[in-house]
């Protein structure tokens, strides 16, 4: 499938949830899915393996929590591995997205959508997932036009 019409399965990696978000690149849409529940980072691969089978997307979009600096975290790290397991178990390919601010903004909309503020709980990592495949969405839109105005 080419750029543009691929169906995209976006992860915000957590050590206990990960957010996953679905959409569909030519239209720009996202929609939160249920989060996994993960042990130290690391899903029930049989849950992950339900969820490619049912919305069977072209490409996976991982999270990637850089710090302000743009140095790598730990977390950084970890979620590239994470990346190169479902390459590794499903063939799909990957791509990491800068996820800084996401899980903030996640929350400022959680809120104003009247969110109580126990994110243990009641978490916000879909919508975080949700706001990593929507900047990826854009970042694809951004390079588009480059590419066409280079073209002209």
């Amino acid at each position: 499938m080419s750029a543009g019409q691929r169906l995209v399965l976006a992860f915000d990696f957590g050590s206990r949830r990960i957010g996953v978000a679905v959409g569909q690149e030519m239209l720009g849409t996202t929609t939160a899915l249920e989060p996994l529940t993960a042990r130290d980072g690391i899903p029930d691969w049989n849950v992950v393996t339900r969820l490619i089978e049912e919305w069977q997307p072209d490409l996976f979009v991982v999270g990637l929590p850089l710090n302000m600096d743009d140095s790598e975290s730990e977390m950084s790290l970890r979620a590239r591995k994470f990346a190169k397991r479902l390459y590794g178990r499903y063939g799909k390919p990957f791509e990491m997205v800068d996820e800084r601010g996401t899980t903030r903004e996640a929350k400022a909309i959680a809120h104003e959508r009247g969110h109580k503020g126990n994110y243990r709980e009641h978490g916000v990592d879909g919508l975080a997932a949700q706001l990593i495949l929507a900047g990826f969405f854009q970042r694809d839109d951004v390079i588009g036009a480059l590419l066409s105005e280079i073209e002209r």
